[in-house]
């Protein structure tokens, strides 16, 4: 880090005549949170781009050295807040192996895990598509976006009882089952939205003017995507199928039927601003066929009983023996990751590293927006769609 501000600060203290520095942020709205974008101009043509994080520290690593595995859950949250049941869910998975109890959770459990998760994920990806479209120019689809989201908002605080912040997702269980009428109210809004997402397609994926913005613009090349640690539908817009839901087989998802998008060059050339888009949108459907067949278990299979218990598998305490360990799961932007080390001794572990996917995508842009125009670096950033709450953890 040191040696990229040296380099920053050499970059602008040799600043040519005809060049200029223009500060995009911290509070710019298409920054999509609290950051700092210093551009280094010619005329209208960027040269280069410095991103400057850290407005929005979280302290999240230094509140995990003094808490024990259970509260840290709801930090986890905090984190990328627009998808905090995959955040809960990816973190727990890493303590019930540390603790030895994966194989032992109920299947109803496992299969509630994803359904919820695949909402968020839904959820996650109308703020990503509505607010693009909105830093482009179209405004009612980003209208359309929250009020299709607003279903999913009502269904997940009906079963959690909050709208953001969930914390439902514990280690060994769940905060509480579904409550009762809850699966024919999610397969109602499976049956509303699927209409929703071709009239949202016609209006803004199609639409000549968006492909105009977005095709052959900000173009991430496969070998410098993964030279950078680029995951998720950064990754995946550059021509790769690379989902760890196939890749690591966690959870459910092995029993699941889906496919993984990727970017096609369809509209310009691959990993544009468009594919990367496009493969959001599509991975909105995809969601849309995997909870549709968690509902199908759910209510044929793995139905509700007086003797479910969501929270049978809680250990009376968390003390993991000592150990390192890894674990990631595939999240709305990305591959996110804990590195865990636990001494053996108490319920606080020793250490909790978070590999957050925003950061990683965040940091390819320099790379990828030179020789732009100043309006295409809103296009770029965009359709990386990262989360400052991730970036600054």
């Amino acid at each position: 880090m040191n040696r990229a501000n040296e380099r920053y600060k050499e970059r602008i203290s040799n600043l040519k005549t005809e060049e200029m520095v223009l500060n995009m942020g911290p509070q710019h709205p298409s920054t999509h949170g609290v950051l700092r974008l210093e551009l280094i101009t010619d005329g209208e043509i960027v040269v280069d781009v410095i991103p400057h994080i850290g407005y929005l520290h979280r302290c999240f690593e230094k509140h995990c050295e003094s808490l024990s595995y259970p509260q840290i859950i709801p930090y986890t949250d905090r984190m990328d807040y627009m998808a905090s049941m995959n955040n809960n869910h990816a973190f727990v998975m890493g303590v019930e192996h540390m603790l030895g109890i994966d194989n032992d959770i109920p299947k109803r459990v496992e299969y509630i895990r994803v359904l919820v998760c695949e909402l968020n994920r839904i959820a996650s990806h109308l703020i990503a598509i509505g607010t693009y479209g909105i830093d482009i120019g179209a405004f009612t689809p980003f209208l359309w976006c929250f009020r299709d989201r607003e279903y999913i908002m009502n269904m997940l605080e009906w079963a959690s009882g909050a709208r953001m912040l969930y914390n439902y997702i514990w280690v060994g269980g769940l905060f509480y089952d579904l409550p009762v009428g809850f699966e024919e109210r999610c397969t109602e809004f499976v049956e509303y939205f699927r209409p929703k997402m071709v009239e949202l397609n016609e209006l803004l994926t199609n639409n000549r003017i968006f492909i105009d913005r977005t095709a052959n613009v900000g173009v991430l090349p496969l070998d410098v995507a993964i030279n950078y640690g680029c995951s998720g539908p950064v990754l995946r817009g550059s021509g790769i199928k690379y989902d760890l839901r196939r890749v690591d087989n966690y959870s459910v998802y092995p029993e699941i039927d889906f496919e993984i998008p990727c970017g096609t060059g369809q509209m310009g050339k691959v990993g544009d601003c468009w594919d990367r888009y496009k493969v959001r949108v599509d991975e909105v459907e995809q969601s849309l066929r995997i909870i549709e067949q968690c509902l199908e278990r759910l209510k044929k299979e793995l139905k509700r009983g007086p003797d479910f218990d969501p929270r049978a598998k809680l250990p009376r305490k968390c003390t993991p023996k000592a150990q390192d360990f890894y674990v990631r799961a595939e999240n709305p932007k990305g591959e996110l990751g804990f590195y865990f080390i636990a001494d053996g001794r108490t319920e606080i572990p020793f250490r909790v590293k978070s590999r957050g996917p925003s950061f990683n995508n965040l940091s390819v842009l320099p790379e990828i927006s030179r020789g732009v125009m100043i309006a295409d670096i809103v296009a770029i950033l965009g359709s990386i769609d990262i989360v400052l709450g991730e970036v600054d953890r």
